[in-house]
Parts: structure tokens; C-alpha cells; sequence
């Protein structure tokens, strides 16, 4: 990404205001920090918006796969998260055989969703094998898939007998898997007249970046690559290599998204988890259990959340098994992670409650207090914006972490305020034993 300077050289630099910021460099600025886009001068020359804009294009690109419901790859500016974020999360699939039973395969991969922290994971594409050897029978299966499973998906297939399936599947833009030294021509071709994306496979890293040149020059730009690392040493060394010397060293043969294909079993969960944290965009399984998907969904979300922007929950009020005028109020962050551990307690316990959720900016307990965005006033504004305390007259309970807020909010409410459990695991003890 070009700093501010470099865009400030191909400003105007009249300082017209018209972008809306006072001058041309507080402007670039905002474009160096992805804060702007180019079209927002609407004096800039188009020699330069072609200069600003093939600049500002990250060196990761941004590749699709699917049509509507598509998953994007790629768009990657940094090597560490922390540098700015990491944009498009790895996507995981689920190999489909030609050979099997397409209806109750697709059933068993969709039911591998899970529920975590308000957030629904589930599997983002299907990759659909040529087992057969047998192009009609490959098309078939293709058209099957397709009729049952509304998201991306991958054809992996040999170019010999992938056209005719690929003819129909065409407009939902599946993935092509995969080219290699012998037969980059035939896919090329293919991926050029059917404007689909590409997938290059080697195990050489030089062979790859030739691959990548030669597909680009017949006028694919939308590509994946596959290193061939078949186990965790080569696929950490592999993926940092390509993505370093993208972004690093400028180098376009290695400025495409990376994927895997990893098997089944606890050495591919291995895979896939390094793939994760190692610049991976894509990994396909042959098979993948419920428990297995579970951690790596959870990876994935941590890895590709932004860690300056903590995950939150809708501040408000939450009732918790049908609670009365006589049912305690519980107050909280909305911290994702607090409200729904504090939660899963309440409901433990058996025991109706009224939960206030109360808008700390995604921060927990204790870091809210210490930033004085959770203090009696905001409590007590939270409850009275809910109305809850016009719905109960039961007891305030204040988290333990904060009990010394308690004298304040007890003035301020009126109304009698106790100091909770200082651990969640806690609540349903306190909760049955509460008069």
C-alpha cells in the first residue's frame, strides 16, 4: 500500500476542498489508510487515478469464487494481523464424490453448523471429484450438486473430461482444480472461456510462479495457488515464502490467494490449522468431522477478527426464561464473549432473570470500567432507556469484578443493590441460593 507522500504526488494539490478535507495531504492521508477513495477528488487526472489506483491495489488479489453467495479470497495488504487486519477469512470445503450419493452427502456437510458467540459457522464451499473417470457421469453429478447446495464450489476434475460439466456450471462461477505443468494450456483455455477462476498446482515454488505467469498471460486473472505441501513444515515455509514475496518484494507470481488440499483426519486438521494461521485462503477436505470443525471455526474467527474492534452483542435488554415483576436484574458488557458465558450461567441455574446488557463498546468488564464506559451513570441510564426497572422490582445485582460501584448505584436507583459472583461459573449457585 503507497504512504500518504506517494499519493500526495499525484494529487492535484490545489488544496480545493472539494474532497471534503482541507487540504490535498490530509486527503491522502485518508486514501494511504483506506479511509478514502480516489473518485472522492474530482480533480485528479485520470493518468493519475490509473497510477493511484493500480498502486493502492493490494498484493494479495482479491479473487471470487461463486456467484451471489460467493467467497471472496485474497485482498490481503500485511503479513500480521495486528499491522491492520487480515480481510477475507479461509474458507473450508468438503470434497463430494461423482460416485457417491450426492443428496446425502451435501445433507451430512450441512449439518456441520455451529452456533458460537451470536455468529453461525458452517461449511463455505463443496468440492465436487471426478471419481468416475466418466465426463457424463461427472456433469450429472455436477448438476445434482448444484440443484441441493446454493454456495460455492470447486470442480476437480481432469481437463479431459471437466468441459461438459464445466459448460453448465459455468454461471455460478465454481473453481477450477487444477492446473499444472501438463496441462496448463487446456485450463487456461478453459478458465478464459468460461470466466471462471483457476487453481495452479506444484510442489516446486519456481514451477508455480511459472505457472501463475503463464496463466496470467493467456488472460486469467483470477488465480489460486497450491504449493503441494504435504505436510506442516512445508506448508508454513511455502506460504510464507509466497506471501513475503508479494508483499514484501512485489514479486505478481505469488500475489494470489494460497490453498490446500489436506485429506481427512487429525494430521489434515493439523494442515488446515497452520494453513489458517499461515496466510491460507482456501482448504479442502476429503471428510471432516464435528468435532474437528468446531476448533478451527473458532481459529478462524479469532484470527480474522479485528483485533482492534472487539466482537459485540446488541446492547438491551435480554429476558432470560420468562422472568416477572419479582425476577432479579443482572446487568453486564456487551462483550460478546461475557454476555454469552454470563448467560449460559443464567440459564443454568433455572432461574428467571432480567439481563441488561449495557453498551461498553465491546469491552469487558473490567477494561470498561477502567475507561469509565461502564460506571453507575451508564448502569443506570441502560435501565432506564430498557424500562426494566418499571418491569421488576427485584434486586439489582452488580458483577463482582465492579462491586465498588455498588454504594453509587444503589443511590442513584433507589432501589436495592447486591454485589454478585466475581466468576460466571458462579451465577447458578448464587441464583438458587438468592432470597
Amino acid at each position: 500500500m503507497p504512504t500518504a507522500i506517494e499519493f500526495f504526488k499525484l494529487l492535484p494539490k490545489t488544496n480545493c476542498k472539494d474532497c471534503g478535507q482541507p487540504t490535498c495531504l490530509a486527503f491522502a492521508m485518508l486514501l494511504a489508510n483506506q479511509k478514502a477513495k480516489i473518485d472522492d477528488c474530482p480533480h485528479v487526472s485520470q493518468s493519475s487515478k490509473s497510477a493511484l489506483e493500480a498502486s493502492a491495489a493490494p498484493p494479495i488479489r482479491s479473487v471470487a469464487v461463486g456467484k451471489g453467495k460467493e467467497i471472496r479470497m485474497g485482498g490481503e495488504t500485511v503479513l500480521y494481523r495486528h499491522e491492520r487486519r487480515f480481510i477475507n477469512p479461509v474458507a473450508y470445503a468438503i470434497t463430494v464424490s461423482d460416485t457417491c450419493n450426492i443428496p446425502e452427502r451435501i445433507a451430512e456437510i450441512k449439518k456441520l453448523s455451529f452456533e458460537r458467540v451470536g455468529m453461525i459457522f458452517d461449511i463455505d464451499a463443496v468440492s465436487i471429484k471426478c471419481d468416475s473417470g466418466d465426463a457424463d457421469a461427472y456433469a450429472k453429478a455436477v448438476g445434482d450438486a448444484m440443484r441441493i447446495w446454493d454456495r460455492p464450489f470447486v470442480l476437480e476434475c481432469d481437463a479431459a473430461v471437466i468441459e461438459k460439466a464445466l459448460s453448465a456450471a459455468s454461471p455460478r462461477r465454481p473453481l477450477i482444480y487444477h492446473a499444472d505443468p501438463g496441462n496448463i494450456d487446456k485450463m487456461t483455455e478453459l478458465a478464459k472461456r468460461y470466466s471462471c477462476p483457476l487453481a495452479l498446482r506444484s510442489d516446486s515454488m519456481e514451477e508455480l510462479a511459472d505457472l501463475a505467469e503463464k496463466a496470467k498471460a493467456a488472460g486469467i486473472d483470477d488465480i489460486v495457488l497450491e504449493t503441494g505441501a504435504s505436510n506442516l513444515k512445508d506448508c508454513i515455509e511455502r506460504h510464507t515464502v509466497a506471501r513475503r514475496s508479494a508483499i514484501k518484494k512485489k514479486f505478481k507470481p505469488f500475489g494470489y490467494p494460497l490453498m490446500n488440499r489436506v485429506g481427512s483426519g487429525e494430521y489434515a486438521v493439523a494442515m488446515a490449522a497452520m494453513s489458517t494461521m499461515k496466510y491460507g485462503s482456501l482448504v479442502i477436505f476429503d471428510d471432516l468431522k464435528s468435532y474437528e470443525a468446531l476448533p478451527l471455526f473458532t481459529l478462524r474467527q479469532n484470527i480474522y477478527t479485528d483485533p482492534q474492534v472487539p466482537i459485540q452483542v446488541k446492547p438491551g435488554l435480554y429476558p432470560i426464561g420468562d422472568p416477572d415483576e419479582h425476577s432479579p436484574i443482572f446487568f453486564t458488557t456487551n462483550f460478546s464473549l461475557t454476555y454469552f458465558t454470563v448467560r449460559a450461567d443464567i440459564e443454568k441455574s433455572k432461574v428467571p432473570v432480567w439481563l441488561q446488557i449495557v453498551d461498553t463498546e465491546g469491552l469487558s468488564v473490567l477494561t470498561a470500567y477502567s475507561a469509565g464506559k461502564f460506571s453507575a451513570e451508564h448502569v443506570t441510564k441502560a435501565l432506564n432507556d430498557s424500562g426494566v426497572l418499571a418491569k421488576s422490582g427485584g434486586v439489582v445485582v452488580i458483577p463482582g469484578l465492579v462491586a465498588r460501584m455498588s454504594s453509587k448505584l444503589n443511590d442513584m436507583l433507589n432501589r436495592k443493590v447486591i454485589v454478585g459472583t466475581t466468576e460466571s461459573r458462579d451465577i447458578p449457585k448464587f441464583l438458587r441460593n438468592l432470597k
